[in-house]
């Protein structure tokens, strides 16, 4: 894959990859530069890429390896939750839900984000972080139950 190509497909993925990111780090500037990071990465080992066709995953896979690069160095604090969630956060817009997500565990919040609000289904989603498609479905399933739990004013994760 040549380099108009690689940049015109990325420009096309390019608000996804800012709403996975904004999801995984919840601060805008970090998910400006995670998917400016994930995308020069992927550039610079475009040529490794055996099938064109699989680029969006694999650059999704790049993406949240970044993010979580990323949330290692910051070391987050609880006082920077409400903090991080801001007016413009494209994410979701019920800042209830918001909240709940930002209480859900990666494992459960990045999967039900990929398929529920990024519209991959399962199997995508296991190849983007290397799971089982069953554990994924398992961990979709538990996301759910606890959303459903801190909407409805529980405080189960």
């Amino acid at each position: 894959m040549n380099d108009n190509e690689y940049m015109r497909r990325v420009r096309l993925m390019e608000d996804r990859l800012y709403r996975i990111a904004q999801a995984m780090l919840w601060r805008e500037a970090d998910s400006v530069d995670a998917v400016q990071e994930a995308v020069f990465r992927g550039w610079l080992k475009k040529d490794s890429l055996s099938d064109d066709d699989r680029l969006e995953p694999w650059l999704v896979r790049i993406l949240v390896n970044e993010c979580r690069d990323a949330l290692r160095r910051r070391k987050r604090e609880p006082a920077e939750l409400v903090e991080a969630i801001t007016e413009d956060d494209r994410l979701c817009e019920d800042l209830q839900l918001r909240l709940a997500m930002k209480q859900l565990p990666e494992k459960y919040r990045l999967p039900l984000v990929l398929h529920h609000m990024e519209g991959y289904r399962v199997s995508e989603v296991a190849q983007m972080l290397r799971l089982p498609g069953k554990l994924v479905a398992s961990r979709l399933h538990q996301a759910r139950k606890a959303l459903r739990s801190l909407l409805d004013g529980g405080d189960e994760v």
